[in-house]
């Protein structure tokens, strides 16, 4: 029995002293962790790595941006430092060794240590590698707002293509995509859009104007968001995709189309605001930018000056005339310039002391091209009266001739 016991305590000794250097075997790790601007980098990862084992030890930072942990096997380590999925630093090849080790990370001496590295390797001044980084992290950051302006714009096409469409919601996914791009072009450009189509549904007049003033002030914002973005543009730089959502690059050939497309809805809603001179000459600029789509802008130059012209102003006739005139010689198969030419015509007539009518030349003509082309069109039969008040022949084709092609 006793020399039972004896044995028992004998193997206590010997575990003892054999579990004793188990435990001396293992290192304490801590530190503090620290941002750019010297302020604690808390809730965040501290991730140990033995390299020689492939044991990980996962440690967080508290508010001051301190993290401890106990029994740390002795090796090298890589150490990462991580916040919300994001590598803010990082080590390679710690030495651990049974002490307390204590490995601090500095953001601001990381980043500088980075700095000199950098301009060392790429033969650059330090002053040069900064700026080069701050030109990468304003890329970086507006690339990353990207994504969700995509989604906004998306979003607003989706709501305005709905039916019926839900204007209110388009407007609110794009005054969100104008908060996060505010010197984007295109996105102002649609925002006023969906406030001029908006306008027009509503049955409240201070509704109303309240709208399309707000489509004029954010389609103007876009012209000179536009403008200022071209003139820095690199030459040849060519323009992205309008609709597709995604902010474009500035520059190249279809710059000039897209802003005919500002200037195309600044004028209409111009127009809509009593402001029939800015119209006119948005649409004229328009025109200069765009010669493909330039008898769309004349005809609705013209039409904006025939309904602005409340007082009958024979000037302004003349320019509308001028205007159809434009918008027929890109496209002679317009059938409604020709008739709203004649209309501006027959407003220019006079009479003579025994109270006959003359109008000036071409009405009669534009009156019949007009019947030529739509013989059955919506204006067909006030042409024919105007004619037959003209004492002009009623001339059509309709029933020797095919119909005239409609324009693309």
């Amino acid at each position: 029995m006793k020399r039972d016991f004896v044995s028992v305590i004998f193997l206590a000794i010997l575990c003892a002293i054999f579990a004793t250097p188990v435990f001396s075997q293992t290192a304490t790790v801590k530190g503090v962790c620290k941002d750019a601007q010297g302020n604690p980098v808390s809730d965040a990862q501290v991730v140990w790595h033995n390299n020689e084992n492939g044991r990980t030890f996962n440690l967080k930072t508290n508010k001051k941006g301190e993290y401890f942990s106990l029994g740390i096997e002795p090796g090298k380590y890589t150490v990462t430092l991580s916040k919300d999925g994001k590598v803010l630093d990082s080590v390679k090849d710690f030495p651990v060794s049974i002490d307390e080790m204590t490995l601090d990370f500095d953001l601001k001496k990381s980043q500088e240590q980075a700095v000199q590295d950098t301009a060392k390797k790429q033969g650059l001044t330090p002053e040069q590698v900064k700026q080069m980084q701050e030109q990468q992290a304003k890329a970086e950051q507006y690339n990353a707002n990207i994504k969700a302006i995509n989604e906004k714009l998306k979003a607003a096409t989706a709501a305005t293509q709905a039916n019926p469409p839900n204007y209110d919601a388009a407007i609110a996914s794009l005054n969100e995509a104008s908060q996060m791009a505010p010197n984007e072009d295109l996105v102002w450009f649609r925002l006023g859009g969906v406030y001029l189509d908006s306008a027009k549904a509503q049955t409240d007049p201070a509704e109303k104007t309240k709208r399309y003033t707000d489509a004029y002030n954010d389609l103007q914002k876009a012209i000179e968001l536009k403008k200022n973005a071209m003139k820095s543009a690199p030459a040849g730089n060519a323009q992205g995709a309008a609709q597709g959502g995604k902010p474009p690059a500035q520059g190249g050939a279809s710059d000039d189309a897209r802003m005919a497309a500002y200037y195309d809805n600044f004028a209409a809603v111009a127009a809509r605001v009593g402001k029939s001179e800015e119209a006119s000459n948005a649409y004229k600029q328009a025109a200069a930018l765009d010669p493909a789509h330039a008898g769309q802008y004349y005809y609705n130059l013209g039409a904006v000056l025939t309904n602005s012209n409340m007082s009958n102003d024979v000037n302004i006739r003349k320019q509308a005339v001028e205007a159809f005139d434009k918008a027929i010689a890109v496209d002679p198969n317009r059938a409604d310039a020709y008739y709203w030419k004649a209309q501006n015509l027959v407003g220019m007539a006079t009479t003579d002391s025994s109270g006959k009518m003359a109008v000036p030349d071409g009405t009669a003509e534009s009156y019949q091209k007009y019947l030529e082309l739509q013989p059955t069109g919506p204006h067909a039969e006030e042409a024919k009266s105007m004619l037959a008040a003209l004492n002009a022949t009623v001339q059509t084709s309709y029933g020797t001739k095919k119909t005239p092609p409609k324009k693309k």
